[in-house]
């Protein structure tokens, strides 16, 4: 981490004007919010202009602090950095976040910045994230939605009976999880929780539909959302599940962030590094080395036994009556 220290309590009326640099990737963006939200809480009269990558745009479309969201399309030879340069080096900013680690927060006029560095380290993103302000607590990430998000999602899960959310996709087939897997835990968690339904979430395009038809298909009355969502309105249906259930993916990060209570599936990637974060959460491993095992070492069992104990640390699940 490279840091020009923030300024203290009695200047922060001063700071007005943040540029927040954050991820291309959606888990990473929704890891990000939560120094997001500390930022606004402690800097009252600021205003936020946000760069981050297309996907995960439309995470702060809420942000109630919003002067700007520009997307960062990554290019060849990094020339996407000369083009966001261009359009935030004519402001005199009062405060620039960086959590790329990128040169251009050098390059900007600045009061004061906060550049996180580069590279893979021990512990966990939000540990390092909380570090650029060098923060004694690490902030959790946040979901922001409005009345219309949670109008839309009150038609698309209505209450009465409980979901369950089961996240099926992910950004590269090595963390998905196989359909059948998901299946089987469904019927599992059935027969634990009666009456329960189940939403199967994903994001747009076809590599995502594909890995989630089979669930679909397979879970009679299955609401089925992939695509279906802006991340405001898959935020607001998040929170209406009782439990969900995804790969290591910006949907798994989004459910935690959403308050709901979140299993990831992990098997290529370290959970120890990007496990959900949030109000009740947790991660089950396939077996083998953590963080380089295939998903199909991921028995059914394993996550299902994880979603019941989630679901009984949060009190939605009375514990099974002894034999």
């Amino acid at each position: 981490m490279f840091c020009f220290f923030l300024p203290k309590k009695a200047f922060r009326p001063a700071v007005k004007r943040i540029l927040y640099i954050t991820a291309t990737r959606l888990g990473d963006a929704v890891l990000s919010t939560g120094l997001l939200a500390h930022l606004s809480r402690n800097y009252p009269n600021a205003r936020f202009t946000i760069a981050c990558g297309p996907v995960a745009a439309g995470l702060f479309a809420r942000f109630p602090k919003l002067d700007r969201v520009i997307v960062v399309d990554k290019k060849r030879y990094d020339l996407h950095w000369p083009g966001l340069w261009w359009q935030v080096a004519w402001t005199r900013w009062d405060l620039v976040v960086d959590l790329r680690g990128s040169a251009l927060s050098l390059l900007v006029p600045a009061r004061h910045r906060a550049i996180m560095r580069g590279g893979r380290r021990a512990g966990h993103r939000l540990g390092h994230i909380a570090g650029v302000l060098d923060l004694a607590t690490t902030p959790m990430p946040v979901a922001w939605t409005a009345p219309a998000d949670r109008a839309r999602a009150d038609i698309l899960l209505p209450s009465g009976k409980p979901f369950v959310g089961l996240g099926p996709t992910a950004n590269w087939p090595g963390k998905i999880w196989p359909a059948e897997r998901f299946v089987s835990l469904a019927a599992g968690l059935a027969g634990r929780m009666p009456g329960v339904r189940f939403a199967v979430f994903g994001g747009p395009g076809v590599a995502e539909r594909a890995a989630a038809s089979p669930v679909v298909a397979a879970l009679s009355g299955a609401v089925d959302l992939v695509g279906m969502l802006t991340l405001p309105q898959a935020a607001a249906c998040l929170a209406r599940c009782a439990l969900f259930v995804g790969n290591d993916s910006g949907l798994m990060h989004l459910a935690a962030a959403s308050g709901t209570p979140t299993l990831g599936l992990f098997g290529p990637t370290p959970a120890s590094e990007y496990g959900p974060a949030g109000r009740c959460t947790s991660a089950v491993l396939a077996d083998g080395e953590p963080g380089r095992s295939g998903m199909d070492r991921l028995p059914v069992e394993a996550a299902l036994w994880a979603a019941f104990d989630l679901l009984e640390r949060d009190g939605r699940l009375a514990p099974p009556l002894p034999v």
